[in-house]
C-alpha cells in the first residue's frame, strides 16, 4: 500500500473491533502511527476489556507498524483529552482523529429511559466532541489536521426504535459541519462517513419479520474493511479541499449525500394564517414532502457490492 500517511499520527476510537479496527489497520499500513482506542465494553457500553485494543496493536506491530493501545472512555472530556495526549506522548504529535466509538440501547420512543438516552448520547455525540475539542487546538497550532466522524443513516433518514442513536448520529453531522467551518482557516478538515457494513452493533438489531431478516442477511455481505479506504483518503494531503461533507460507503460503492437545502417556498403578501395554509398547503409545499421511511426502506440493498 502507498504510504500516504507517512509521518502522521492517528487516533481511532472504537478501534478494537469492526469498522474501527479496519480503519486502524489500514491507516497503519498507509504509514500512520496509531492510537488504538477501545474501552472493550459490550454493545450497550457495559463492562471493559483491554484485549480487543491489545490485539489490534499486536497486529499492527507484527506488520511492522507503530501503535499503542488506549482503554479510555470517550464519554468524558477528561477521557477525550487523555486519548489525544496518548498520541502526543508516544508519537510526538496528533494529525488525524477518527471518531468511531459507539454503543446502542434501542427502545421505542415511548419506552426509552433517561439512562438509555444519556448513555448513547454520551458515547456518540459527546464522545465525538470530547476528542474534537482535545485535538482542535493542536490542529490549529500546526495548521494541519483531519477529523473523520462516523454518522449513520439512522440519523440521516431515521430508524424505528433508535431515537437516541439517531439523534446522536445526526448531531455528529452538525458537529462536523461546524468543525469544518471553524477550522477551515487553519487548513483542518472535518467529514462524516455513514457506513453500510456488518458490525456487532448491527447484530443487535431485532429481526422479527421476514423483511428484517432479509435486510440483515444482505448487510452481512458488507464488510467493515470496505469503509477503511475512504477514511484513509480523508486523512491524506490529497483530501485537503474536502471538508464538511457526508459520505456513504456500501460495499464497493461510495456516495456523497446532498446537504439540506430548501426545495420549495411559498409567500403571501398579507402573511400566513392557519386558514390560508389549509387552503394552499396541499397544492404547494405539500407536493414536495419527503415520504416518511426508515433507513431500511429508504436505501436499496440490491447488489451494488
Amino acid at each position: 500500500m502507498t504510504r500516504f500517511l507517512e509521518g502522521r499520527a492517528a487516533v481511532v476510537t472504537g478501534a478494537g473491533r469492526g469498522i474501527g479496527r479496519e480503519i486502524a489497520l489500514m491507516m497503519a499500513a498507509a504509514g500512520a502511527r496509531v492510537v488504538v482506542n477501545d474501552l472493550g465494553g459490550g454493545a450497550d457500553g457495559s463492562g471493559s476489556d483491554a484485549s480487543p485494543a491489545d490485539a489490534v496493536v499486536r497486529e499492527i506491530r507484527t506488520a511492522g507498524g507503530e501503535a499503542v493501545a488506549s482503554y479510555e472512555s470517550v464519554a468524558t472530556m477528561a477521557g477525550g483529552q487523555r486519548i489525544v495526549e496518548a498520541a502526543v506522548d508516544h508519537f510526538g504529535r496528533v494529525d488525524i482523529v477518527v471518531n468511531n466509538a459507539g454503543i446502542v440501547r434501542d427502545r421505542m420512543i415511548y419506552n426509552m429511559t433517561e439512562e438509555e438516552w444519556d448513555a448513547v448520547i454520551a458515547v456518540h455525540l459527546k464522545g465525538a466532541f470530547a476528542l474534537t475539542r482535545a485535538a482542535a487546538p493542536r490542529f490549529r497550532e500546526q495548521r494541519w489536521g483531519r477529523f473523520v466522524n462516523m454518522t449513520s443513516t439512522s440519523g440521516l433518514v431515521g430508524n424505528v426504535g433508535q431515537a437516541n442513536y439517531a439523534a446522536a448520529k445526526l448531531g455528529i453531522v452538525g458537529l462536523t459541519r461546524v468543525t469544518a467551518l471553524d477550522m477551515a482557516r487553519h487548513h483542518v478538515t472535518a467529514n462524516c462517513i455513514a457506513p453500510f457494513a456488518w458490525t456487532r452493533l448491527i447484530g443487535t438489531i431485532p429481526a422479527d419479520t421476514p423483511e428484517q431478516k432479509a435486510r440483515l442477511a444482505k448487510l452481512e455481505k458488507l464488510a467493515p474493511r470496505d469503509v477503511a479506504p475512504l477514511a484513509v483518503f480523508l486523512g491524506t494531503d490529497e483530501a485537503a479541499d474536502v471538508t464538511g461533507q457526508v459520505f456513504g460507503v456500501r460495499g464497493k460503492e461510495i456516495f456523497v449525500f446532498s446537504q439540506p437545502r430548501p426545495v420549495r417556498s411559498i409567500h403571501h403578501g398579507q402573511g400566513w394564517t392557519p386558514e390560508r395554509l389549509v387552503e394552499t398547503f396541499r397544492g404547494s409545499l405539500g407536493r414536495h414532502l419527503v415520504p416518511l421511511e426508515g433507513s431500511a426502506q429508504y436505501f436499496s440493498y440490491d447488489p451494488l457490492v
